[in-house]
């Protein structure tokens, strides 16, 4: 399985952006450290003398383990001799306190803090205390395939320095994974393992071609964040300008099927555009700008998203919030998030619990409890001809189209219908049939979602097994298309799913 390198332990690979760090003194007197020719630029024989351990400690929110305190361990080098230092995001982000350790000397302790850094390319840059520092000059000219290549860091958390070595076996290919989206990377294989994350990919003369990322055991494969990438985006970093970023530990999930959960808030940077927003630690994020996140489990659509807005564009942004059970929606840089409205206010649900599915044609999409795995994604035509897509999902489609004994879901939607269909009418033969099942009526409610507008009724007590039914109509608010949403829930975990899914429901034509 491909996982990044950076950490001690599987928790710690979930770390992300990191936190403002305002507490770190930076008074210390200038130091010389010690390994090699200061304020030089290193050879090959001077790699392990610029080449840092750096250890963050910080409070998190993964999908398995919920809220915990940790240390990870990765690695990173030093670029100048007032001591820049480039590393991986994921390695610092998401650090309340940063130690860092020069050369495998773990004697002498940095401090540093963050200056820039970019979820979307995996990159920081960090300042250590005042010093006077061995550095790495950058490769120049062409990195080609089969060029000798070492890859320097700290592994598995050991203080030792180690370096392996291997060759570059493409020299530039895309680089999607679940924690970054990365134009051109170098695959290669000289061996990294966690705790290599941030470290140096070195030439024969000690010159650094890339950032090490991330290994899969499996194939022998280690990618690296090609030099190019890095100089890119460099300079921003460096003077404090992030890149590609809002200010979240980001990382795409899925669940046990592969199927894309959405864009993991494992840590939210302090005073960032998405704290400003509201977005949480353990907040998932399923859609931004219209478009749904981590469909292919990757970062790709959450950074092509921040790619073309914009990081300080007002970006529409859907999150769920699993401690809650509770969908919020607003803008990053614009209307903070606000919960959407619940209907059937049930209880809250494990995440994983849940499955994301589309009808046939991929234009409905909607999250369900995963034991509603019968489904029946067909369109159909109406009476007038207009076209609608279609879906139904249940434990038994069949049982739920025919009985009041099964719970389950049925959505429709349609372009064609717009110009001849109002929210009442479509509402209306639901709320007649209903009206005939022996349930109790609610009463008419107004519905708002942030992405369609309508009603929607509450029925208790269907069918004389105390079935609860939610009937919707809504149209899209850009005028798209009209929808019908029909819920139908049997127990208490059904209530759950109820508002579940009316947090998630949307279509695209």
């Amino acid at each position: 399985m491909s996982t990044r390198s950076a950490a001690l332990a599987a928790p710690v690979l979930l770390l992300g952006a990191a936190f403002a760090l305002s507490g770190c003194s930076f008074s210390l007197p200038g130091i010389s450290p010690a390994g090699g020719d200061t304020s030089a630029a290193v050879d090959f024989d001077g790699v392990q003398s610029a080449t840092v351990q750096i250890e963050s400690v910080g409070t998190f929110v993964s999908p398995e383990e919920g809220g915990y305190e940790a240390a990870g361990r990765g690695s990173g080098f030093v670029i100048s001799p007032d001591g820049l230092v480039v590393t991986n995001n994921h390695v610092v982000a998401g650090a309340g306190t940063l130690k860092v350790w020069l050369g495998g000397d773990t004697s002498t302790t940095l401090n540093a803090k963050v200056l820039g850094s970019s979820e979307c390319m995996d990159l920081a840059v960090i300042q250590l205390q005042q010093g006077d520092y061995p550095y790495f000059d950058w490769r120049e000219g062409e990195i080609e395939t089969a060029t000798d290549v070492y890859a320097a860091g700290y592994p598995l958390g050991d203080p030792t320095f180690t370096e392996t070595r291997g060759i570059v076996s493409k020299a530039s290919t895309a680089g999607e994974t679940p924690w970054a989206s990365i134009d051109s990377v170098i695959e290669h294989d000289a061996r990294i393992r966690p705790g290599n994350s941030g470290g140096p990919l070195v030439d024969t003369s000690g010159h650094v071609v890339g950032v090490n990322y991330a290994g899969n055991d499996l194939y022998d494969t280690n990618l690296a964040i090609h030099r190019d990438q890095v100089l890119a985006v460099l300079d921003d970093l460096q003077q404090g300008v992030d890149h590609d970023s809002i200010g979240v530990n980001a990382e795409a999930i899925t669940d046990d099927e592969g199927n894309g959960l959405g864009v993991w808030a494992s840590s939210v940077v302090a005073g960032s555009a998405a704290d400003q927003a509201g977005i949480q630690p353990g907040d998932l994020i399923t859609r931004m700008a219209g478009v749904t996140l981590a469909t292919d489990g990757t970062m790709a659509d959450y950074c092509d998203v921040l790619r073309t807005q914009g990081s300080d564009a007002a970006i529409d942004v859907e999150v769920f919030r699993p401690s809650e059970g509770v969908y919020y929606d607003g803008q990053v840089n614009g209307t903070p998030l606000a919960a959407v409205q619940q209907i059937a206010q049930g209880g809250s649900t494990a995440d994983g619990d849940y499955t994301t599915i589309t009808d046939d044609n991929g234009i409905i999409q909607v999250e369900v409890p995963s034991t509603w795995s019968d489904v029946d994604g067909a369109p159909f035509t109406d009476e007038t001809g207009a076209a609608w897509a279609g879906i139904i999902a249940s434990p038994d489609v069949a049982s739920f189209t025919s009985s009041w004994d099964t719970p389950g879901v049925s959505i429709a939607a349609s372009h064609d219908a717009v110009p001849t269909s109002t929210v009442d009418g479509l509402l209306q033969p639901s709320i007649d049939f209903l009206n005939t099942q022996g349930c109790t009526a609610q009463g008419v409610e107004e519905y708002a979602d942030g992405y369609h507008t309508g009603r929607y009724e509450i029925f208790d007590n269907c069918g004389g097994v105390g079935a609860k039914y939610v009937t919707l109509a809504a149209v899209a608010d850009d005028g798209s298309y009209v929808i019908t949403v029909n819920v139908q829930a049997n127990t208490d975990d059904d209530l759950a799913a109820i508002d579940r899914i009316v947090g998630s429901f949307i279509a695209e034509f």
